[in-house]
């Protein structure tokens, strides 16, 4: 990768008999946005610490700015860290918080109070220099936990769950907020958050950790879209999984006789499938849509269970066969004009192949 700002090899963590992290390898290019996603126990905070130094790895490299740093003190891996608990020193103004970094590394106090105030110019806030933390809200307290890591402009920044304790409407403020400080630095960010959407909306890529390993790395289109596992397909996003097997294979263009109902699903793959074996066909709501005429392939049958306004979707649920226990889940926005569809109603379901997707059917 060009440009490497952060590379791990085969780095690895053990707590007595239980793995915390498999060997992994990683790499993280200057001013990327990498975020860390997974259930908890899925080893993000592990990784997280170790590239941090506050953890020691049982094996493997760890590389920032091409410096071996495996073995290395926090404060020789020139990272800065932003964490769900603010941390600011109560006692302290804004400005002293801020520049608080750069008197521990001797900077003068006329610099230091000088470039605390540009910090603070970055994050919009200005004018509550003179200010102690318990007079701010919670999103301007994290915007100041966040000015004080980028005041003395580490390598890296770290931030672990810095959302976690925010409101829903101040957290997606915060999601634009640190975007827009990302895109204006370019500094290099890996950012840990079990928050589906969150890692969405932010990241240039997503790590998505499953059992202390990664499952899959890639763009958010890339894991939402074209999951290669199981564990992808029903972790990110909401999706309907139909049970199948392969009846033949075209490069990435498989064809699938589902379980039941006598349906055939064509669809894509990114995972090795072979003739004969089982997988799930993957399909979001959104990209199911009632069928107009008679349809031989990609065509489910079944009756409304229900139909519910979630705000701008509306969805639709089906129960059908070829879905296992599971009703069939469409979407679509909402509209007055949008027609209704009564509970026992019977409907047939359908989707192009390009929005089908066939994973091994294995966690």
């Amino acid at each position: 990768m060009p440009n490497s700002k952060l590379k791990i090899s085969g780095l690895t963590k053990r707590y007595g008999d239980f793995v915390a992290l498999a060997p992994t390898d990683l790499e993280v290019a200057e001013g990327e946005f990498l975020t860390l996603l997974g259930p908890s126990g899925s080893g993000k905070t592990t990784l997280l610490s170790l590239i941090a130094g506050l953890a020691v790895p049982d094996g493997g490299q760890l590389l920032i700015n091409g410096k071996d740093v495996t073995f290395g003190a926090p404060y020789e891996r020139d990272i800065g860290m932003v964490f769900q608990n603010y941390a600011l020193f109560p006692h302290m103004t804004i400005a002293e918080n801020i520049a608080f970094p750069l008197k521990m590394r001797r900077v003068d106090a006329a610099t230091a109070r000088r470039q605390a105030l540009e910090a603070l110019e970055m994050v919009r806030l200005p004018h509550v220099a003179a200010r102690f933390p318990k007079e701010l809200s919670g999103g301007q307290q994290q915007r100041i936990a966040l000015a004080r890591c980028l005041v003395y402009k580490p390598s890296i920044i770290l931030m672990d769950e810095p959302l976690g304790a925010l409101d829903k409407k101040l957290r997606d403020h915060m999601q634009l907020e640190i975007k827009r400080i990302h895109r204006e630095l370019g500094t290099t960010i890996v950012y840990v958050t079990h928050d589906q959407e969150e890692a969405m909306t932010m990241s240039d890529r997503i790590c998505l950790m499953n059992g202390g390993k990664i499952e899959q790395l890639g763009t958010p289109s890339d894991l939402y879209f074209r999951p290669r596992t199981l564990f992808v397909a029903d972790f990110l996003g909401e999706s309907n999984l139909f049970e199948g097997t392969v009846t033949e294979v075209r490069g990435d263009h498989v064809e699938v006789a589902l379980a039941q109902g006598g349906a055939v699903a064509h669809a894509v793959t990114n995972a090795p499938v072979a003739a004969g074996g089982k997988v799930r066909v993957m399909v979001r709501p959104q990209n199911i849509a009632m069928a107009n005429g008679v349809t031989a392939a990609n065509a489910v049958s079944g009756k409304v269970l229900d139909s519910m306004i979630t705000g701008s979707l509306t969805k639709l649920y089906v129960e059908s066969d070829a879905a296992g226990q599971a009703p069939v889940v469409l979407s679509y926005p909402t509209s007055m004009g949008a027609s209704r569809h009564a509970v026992g109603q019977q409907v047939t379901l359908t989707w192009q192949r390009s929005d089908a997707v066939a994973v091994p059917d294995s966690l």
